[in-house]
């Protein structure tokens, strides 16, 4: 951290210079937010009293959805209020904490998306066997090594970062910090910090992407073998949202994080930006769960025990 004393605090950017553009996008960037809030609060509530949902696969629902609402609350509330006042300063401790926060929830979203096309694929090609295998106790080791990997892959990022003089400029060309736009604007050589920005993307992510390819290769394999049309469709219905939000995921984060400095855009990189970063949680709650019956049916009973 000494190195960074240079300067004292960054500028983020605002979501448009123009208060004719600004004021749109900002009241749109918070009403997803309140809804990714609002979806991922329900998912909780009802996969949380509802004891007929307490399943593998509404446990690692659960658990995405709280960390969603973490993950959306970690840069859009502070980059909508920076809009709106036009105040632009983060400290440095602060843009260290996000940085830290966005890595650590991007790694676990990564990790949990893997998990879970785990558990559709042991439900729909061994169901005999998803008893055994998704048991209780491998969920939850499941949940703490996704937890625990990412907060040792978060903690070196942010270290490295921070180990940077950045002596040029203060202001991050992105809404929120992180760290790919700080290595932008550094003084230092950042080769290696780099290098450990692709060794991880290729480590955890290519190897979750990986994961989770076969896993729906041989899904889609299984699915294709049933006779009756009606489950077959029933079978893609599950499948097909968790990979768009995967295939979101990955490619707008893969994009942002290891393309070449020397083709960056401002207004594109906060463009992919929000595709990983504010999209991923508004959208899990509606393709993963509300348009599920099971979810719809508990939501429903909450309701009426609620109003009785």
């Amino acid at each position: 951290m000494a190195n960074s004393t240079l300067v004292t605090e960054f500028l983020l950017e605002v979501f448009a210079e123009s208060w004719e553009f600004r004021l749109p996008l900002t009241v749109l960037f918070m009403l997803l937010f309140l809804g990714s809030l609002l979806g991922n609060l329900i998912i909780i509530i009802v996969t949380t009293v509802d004891q007929t949902l307490n399943t593998p696969m509404y446990f690692f629902l659960r658990n995405l959805s709280i960390l969603d609402m973490g993950y959306v609350s970690v840069t859009v509330p502070n980059a909508c209020i920076n809009s709106l006042t036009d105040h632009r300063n983060i400290s440095v401790s602060g843009c260290a904490a996000q940085i830290f926060l966005v890595f650590f929830c991007a790694c676990v979203e990564i990790q949990f998306l893997t998990v879970m096309a785990q558990d559709r694929y042991v439900a729909i090609c061994k169901p005999l066997m998803y008893a055994m295998i998704m048991n209780h106790q491998f969920c939850v080791q499941m949940t703490l090594a996704s937890l625990l990997s990412s907060i040792v892959l978060a903690s070196v990022h942010t270290f490295k970062t921070f180990q940077l003089s950045f002596c040029h400029s203060n202001v991050v060309p992105q809404f929120f910090c992180d760290i790919p736009s700080l290595l932008r604007i550094s003084c230092s050589d950042t080769f290696n910090n780099k290098l450990l920005l692709l060794l991880s993307a290729i480590g955890l992510s290519g190897s979750c992407f990986t994961f989770i390819v076969i896993s729906y290769v041989r899904i889609l394999s299984t699915v294709l073998k049933v006779p009756v049309k009606g489950e077959r469709g029933k079978a893609f219905s599950t499948c097909v949202p968790h990979i768009i939000v995967v295939s979101v995921f990955l490619s707008s984060g893969a994009y942002v994080n290891l393309k070449p400095p020397a083709i960056s855009k401002i207004v594109e990189d906060m463009t992919l930006s929000v595709f990983y970063t504010i999209v991923p949680p508004f959208l899990n709650p509606i393709i993963y769960s509300l348009r599920n019956r099971q979810i719809k049916e508990a939501v429903k009973k909450v309701i009426f025990r609620f109003f009785s």
